[in-house]
């Protein structure tokens, strides 16, 4: 069998040369670092140990720019976040055993919410693979089986050559449609261990496209071009996948509402006529999208929080673009395309007919009436003061990283997030102490833009520790906390379902002089005050505390 190199890129002479000389002195971590860069890396985040040193020592010795985080678990929120703004693969260095498992929270975020992150672990030497039990310090008898259900993939490393490879395939893995976290890991001898292998140069890892089926594509369009009542619900494939221009364009062609899911904040214009905003959590909006006769669900899997805790009974068509094959009609029957949502929708785009309905704007307005009278019925006033005052101190193209907190579940159905990809939160796993450590990741992808973290006090003790990170690297971001003395939702929870509470109290510092020791400006705010004293920390250099003592409430589920 021949094969035509003819199109294959020439080695000059020199080049040919350092590969056949290449520089003494290298180790399989040189090999890890020298993959990252040959795949376009620039930043990595993690926190060394002792089987890792070999890469960590690497890159040191590299042009990667490190930021080391206090905590495992933050530094993959960090690689999250970083992933969630850049759209690249963020790199996440760890250690075997302890350091590892201390991620996994973090990665089962990323999973969730379909962050690219590429997380690089150490491991034993290879004499200790394969499930004895030989002693050696973090040995777990098969550390990949603690991930495997996490990650999109796994990859071991036996020898250096497999090294670059190994990075290159999961670098692909994790940016293939619907982008999430992968894992790698490499046994510390081979890391140590000096290598003659040549210097990894540029590696090519582009995804696999993923394009909508044509003959399904067709149908959807007859199905939506037809529809008396179509209506569009928008998740969070629309923003990663850069959709939202295209999703505005079908749904002014189709005159259809849109409502976006929580995962999906920003996809859609709060304020435009056809924008039912993200009121999914209230039966009105579940009794509207009921009544469609077609509804389009583009880049969501129509889960707990999508669909009203499950209450939610399509009586139409539905037709559900998304690009996990798991979701597709995971939940509800569908026309299910397999595909990313940007390429979906510019063929829908192309394919379907424009019509025209006059009172689709109005059926959207009576809607959100109905959803502010509700809502204005149970005297949350402070609720919404709060939120609005967020809201006039966050510039607009700011991102902002929410922990679950009960004003983040106030701002997942009534915060205006402005533009795709500025609003983030953990509602994908709904882990605690997720806020605080993206915001460093985004502002490490970011420098030029404030970043908002919102914490209530029980998740900031999560992450108190970064504060220290965020000093160090002098990174632009306000941690607003809203204290309540305790875990507030599940204080609500318990009350509602038991009539008392356990375990929802808790006894926390003082965070402004917590902040201070750090070296962090800090101060006290009220909900008056609220919105002065955040913009005037989002608009100062470096880190910055604002903590809000405030006893919030939730309004009332309607799904009960």
């Amino acid at each position: 069998m021949s094969h035509d190199h003819d199109d294959r890129p020439r080695l000059t002479a020199a080049q040919a040369a350092a590969v056949l000389t290449p520089p003494p002195g290298r180790n399989g971590g040189d090999l890890v670092v020298e993959s990252l860069q040959g795949l376009g890396a620039t930043t990595v985040f993690g926190l060394p140990g002792q089987h890792a040193l070999g890469v960590f020592d690497a890159v040191r010795r590299s042009s990667l720019r490190y930021v080391g985080l206090r905590v495992e678990n933050n530094a993959g929120f960090a690689a999250d976040a970083y992933g969630r703004i850049t759209g690249e693969v963020a790199p996440l260095l760890l250690s075997t055993g302890p350091g590892a498992l201390t991620s996994l929270a973090a990665l089962q975020e990323a999973a969730a919410a379909s962050a690219p992150v590429l997380a690089i672990t150490s491991q034993i030497p290879v004499a200790g693979l394969g499930g004895g039990r030989h002693g050696y310090l973090h040995e777990l008898r098969d550390q990949q089986a603690s991930v495997r259900d996490i990650v999109k993939s796994v990859h071991t490393v036996r020898t250096a050559s497999q090294i670059p490879s190994a990075i290159a395939a999961a670098w692909e893995s994790a940016l293939t449609a619907p982008h999430g976290p992968v894992w790698v890991e490499i046994p510390q001898d081979v890391l140590l261990a000096e290598t003659v292998l040549p210097v990894v140069s540029a590696m090519d890892a582009n995804p696999r496209e993923l394009y909508p089926r044509p003959e399904l594509t067709i149908a959807a369009a007859h199905l939506l071009s037809n529809a008396e009542r179509p209506v569009i619900i928008a998740g969070g494939g629309v923003v990663r996948s850069d959709a939202s221009g295209k999703l505005r364009a079908l749904a002014e062609k189709l005159d259809a509402p849109v409502v976006t899911t929580f995962g999906g904040k920003g996809a859609f214009p709060w304020e435009h006529p056809l924008s039912l905003r993200s009121w999914l959590e209230d039966r009105h909006t579940t009794d509207f999208l009921e009544d469609a006769d077609v509804l389009l669900v583009v880049g969501s899997g129509l889960g707990e929080l999508s669909s009203n805790y499950h209450t939610f009974r399509p009586r139409g068509r539905v037709i559900q673009i998304e690009a996990d094959a798991g979701k597709l009609e995971s939940n509800h029957p569908a026309l299910g395309i397999h595909s990313d949502a940007r390429e979906a929708l510019a063929d829908l785009l192309e394919s379907v007919e424009r019509r025209e309905d006059p009172a689709a704007a109005d059926r959207v307005r009576t809607v959100l009436e109905k959803v502010r009278v509700r809502i204005e019925a149970q005297g949350l006033t402070l609720e919404q003061q709060v939120l609005a005052a967020v809201r006039e101190a966050l510039p607009a193209a700011a991102p902002s990283f929410w922990d679950m907190t009960i004003l983040a579940y106030w701002a997942w159905s009534a915060f205006d997030a402005g533009r795709p990809n500025t609003m983030h939160s953990a509602q994908g796993a709904g882990g605690l102490g997720y806020a605080f450590p993206a915001a460093v990741g985004a502002a490490v992808a970011d420098p030029t833009k404030p970043v908002l973290a919102v914490s209530g006090d029980g998740g900031a003790m999560y992450s108190i520790a970064e504060l220290a990170t965020a000093r160090q690297y002098d990174l632009p971001l306000t941690w607003l906390i809203v204290d309540d003395g305790g875990y507030g939702i599940l204080r609500e929870y318990m009350t509602d379902t038991f009539g008392e509470t356990t375990g929802t109290e808790l006894s926390r510092p003082d965070f402004v002089a917590l902040a201070e020791s750090f070296g962090v400006p800090a101060v006290r705010t009220t909900p008056e005050s609220l919105a002065a004293d955040l913009g005037t920390a989002l608009a100062a250099p470096g880190p910055s505390v604002v903590v809000l003592p405030a006893l919030l409430r939730m309004f009332e589920p309607t799904h009960l």
